[in-house]
């Protein structure tokens, strides 16, 4: 659903990257506290140093997945949009950072969704997404059990919701702002009807994702915290707490990730790398919703046509599934680099503020 230039005029693009950029400066508030450690004001552990070294790697991991578009109806295809995964795996405002980061390599290096529309994805594909998913989620998990199954349903319902939900949003932007006189209706019924079909495929991606981690690792996932209740145990008819183990756990924040890291980045590498020469040629379902009903008529040339991996392919390297097998290696790199960057800048912010504000404290 990358929106190219040209689809969309230019002031309600340019309004779109304001509210996309005051978006992206709240998640970077946020993510700090979901990135910092501790909770001074509860004492409570919220994670900071396992997720922050993981952030980049969802963000890498997104893109990778985003490279393997799956065919839903004749002549269209889809792929993962990642708000509904990002925000469950390491929280809603680091969930809207990590798909800021893959849309702007993706639009810089792959000359994949405008720059001159990058706010307006920014906004469509990784605020709406992660809000609408996020919060759909944790709306299921105040129903439902406290439970492994249940964390992976509230994921696949709240991927499902979360890409029509998108399609509704460029919907909207289009009706404010659209380059072409067509019936909203028409776009609005288009969009929604296949990207429904999309949801599916979203969820199925998201809810195995969320699933795989979950059952190995429950501790890593932020929407999975607090999962686990107290062992209980049946005596004379009633239920009471178990004995405490003689030697406790090591605590969560101490156990290595590196294990997982490095399995999810060899996953991420061999979808991109590999797997994604077999994924469907088909136009995704904006391109094809834009194409039927005549949207893409005032579509601009991307700015970054040029660059030497425009289109997911290696400039000059003639055998395709080479090209693009590099050109995905290249984009996870990249895309690991940058945010994990970022997400160590945001951390290291949090943490020297709770520092500083300590040595306040202890001065008082």
């Amino acid at each position: 659903m990358h929106v190219p230039d040209g689809f969309i005029n230019p002031p309600v693009s340019a309004v779109a990257g304001v509210v996309a950029a005051g978006a992206v400066a709240v998640s970077l508030k946020g993510a700090r506290r979901e990135l910092g450690g501790t909770s001074r004001s509860s004492g409570a552990e919220n994670g900071g140093e396992r997720t922050a070294p993981l952030a980049g790697l969802v963000a890498a991991f997104i893109f990778a997945v985003q490279m393997l578009n799956f065919p839903v109806a004749a002549g269209t295809s889809g792929h993962l949009l990642g708000g509904a995964l990002a925000a469950i795996l390491v929280g809603p405002y680091t969930g809207v950072l990590c798909i800021s980061v893959v849309l702007l390599m993706q639009g810089i290096l792959f000359a994949d969704g405008g720059l001159t529309a990058l706010g307006v994805n920014v906004l469509d594909m990784g605020v709406v997404t992660t809000v609408v998913a996020y919060a759909l989620f944790r709306g299921l998990l105040g129903v439902l059990p406290r439970t492994r199954r249940s964390v992976t349903a509230a994921s696949f319902v709240a991927a499902l919701v979360s890409v029509p939900a998108a399609a509704c949003a460029f919907t909207l932007m289009y009706w404010i702002g659209g380059t072409t006189d067509i019936p909203i209706g028409k776009v609005f019924t288009a969009m929604v009807g296949v990207h429904v079909l999309i949801g599916i495929g979203e969820a199925l991606i998201t809810a195995l994702t969320v699933g795989a981690v979950v059952a190995v690792r429950p501790d890593l996932v932020h929407g999975a915290r607090g999962l686990t209740a107290p062992l209980k145990l049946r005596v004379d008819g009633e239920l009471v707490d178990a004995p405490a183990p003689e030697r406790e756990p090591a605590p969560a924040a101490h156990r290595p990730t590196r294990g997982l890291w490095v399995t999810g980045l060899v996953t991420a590498l061999v979808l991109a790398g590999f797997v994604s020469f077999y994924a469907s040629a088909n136009p995704d379902g904006l391109e094809k919703v834009a194409t039927d009903k005549g949207i893409d008529r005032e579509a601009k040339e991307h700015a970054a046509k040029d660059s030497p991996l425009a289109d997911y392919g290696v400039k000059d390297v003639s055998n395709a599934r080479l090209s693009g097998g590099l050109a995905g290696v290249i984009g996870v790199g990249a895309t690991l680099v940058a945010g994990s960057g970022a997400f160590y800048v945001v951390s290291r912010r949090r943490r020297t503020q709770g520092e500083a504000d300590s040595r306040t404290e202890e001065k008082v």
